[in-house]
């Protein structure tokens, strides 16, 4: 079969984009609402996403063997267990914003949307920077282990406590846009007009804001989605060299970071809720940032100096399961201490 520029037949291409695309306009029409999403519906969702990831790669296994099923589903499995770093700070965030849960998950539709966007471009040059030679691991390998020594250091800071007020995507936004200060229903833009009608309201009488005709006005939706996907681009610097650790193919990496990422707006409610009882998951995190590090290491490695250690892709995907399967369990047994009422 004639392989595309992605090293795999066109017709595993052309599957993935449709099942890619299928599966994001299947979010698209079931969260169209601005209803919040219970524990249950999350849950169920959440079971969806992984089904279709499963899916794939069964069709890699058919198609390509067990080597190649074995490298998606372990990328698929870190890029999942490393997001939940991610989602624990976009918690932090709409806690910050105080954005109601109807309209969280449309804040992370475009969250998604991001992801997917700077997850391609990085994933195009990280593989790219590959080419460059064995020194390019090495340098990703120090880039990981920076992150999980910042992490491990960080301890049990409460992101809750963070402000971001000064942080840089609120102030590009408030470069282009003034700001009117109060949530109008959904919407991230508002005109001077609905502006004015949002004034009016009963429960705003007496809040002070100087109207300028024919303006567009930022709400604070608009600074959280800005926060969150800058925050998303600073975790993609991590968890892209993480999944290229994997495999150095552009379309095993983009593929298994895209059906991860498909599931993670269902995920962050299943996560919001279960926070306080999953107290040891950042420490599997760590762990696994560590194990990256190290892989990416011997890899380089083991191109310049023919050592001959490697860790086989199979041998990956039980430590990513393991790890993340242990860090549920240690939180099962060992729970953090209660909050004094």
């Amino acid at each position: 079969m004639q392989s595309d520029s992605l090293g795999f037949p066109l017709e595993t291409t052309l599957v993935f984009v449709v099942v890619a695309v299928a599966a994001l306009l299947t979010d698209i029409f079931a969260h169209r609402s601005h209803k919040p999403i219970g524990l249950k519906s999350a849950s169920l969702w959440t079971l969806f996403w992984i089904a279709v990831s499963l899916s794939f790669a069964g069709f890699l296994y058919v198609h390509h063997g067990k080597e190649v099923a074995s490298l998606f589903l372990t990328g698929y499995a870190l890029e999942q267990v490393l997001s939940i770093d991610n989602l624990f700070v976009i918690m932090a965030i709409f806690a910050w914003f105080k954005v109601p849960d109807g309209y969280r998950h449309r804040i992370l539709y475009w969250g998604v949307i991001g992801a997917i966007v700077f997850r391609g471009i990085f994933v195009v040059i990280g593989t790219s920077l590959l080419a460059l030679g064995p020194w390019v691991e090495m340098v990703f390998a120090v880039v990981i282990l920076w992150t999980a020594i910042l992490m491990m250091r960080a301890g049990n800071d409460d992101e809750e406590n963070d402000d971001y007020s000064d942080h840089i995507a609120n102030r590009m936004v408030r470069r282009f846009f003034p700001v009117f200060p109060k949530l109008v229903g959904p919407h991230f833009l508002v005109s001077s007009e609905q502006v004015e009608a949002e004034l009016a309201k009963p429960e705003n009488q007496g809040f002070s804001f100087t109207v300028k005709k024919g303006v567009r006005y930022a709400t604070p939706l608009l600074l959280c989605i800005a926060v969150v996907e800058i925050s998303d681009l600073m975790f993609a610097f991590d968890s892209v060299p993480a999944v290229i650790a994997v495999s150095r193919e552009p379309l095993i990496v983009y593929s298994a970071m895209m059906f991860a990422v498909l599931g993670l707006r269902t995920l962050y409610f299943v996560l919001e809720a279960l926070r306080k009882y999953l107290v040891h998951l950042e420490k599997s995190v760590i762990f696994l940032l560590f194990f990256v590090a190290a892989k990416l290491a011997l890899n380089s490695s083991n191109h310049l100096w023919h050592h001959g250690i490697e860790i086989s892709a199979l041998a990956s995907l039980y430590v990513v399961l393991g790890v993340l399967a242990l860090g549920i369990i240690a939180s099962l047994l060992f729970p953090g201490k209660k909050e004094a009422t």
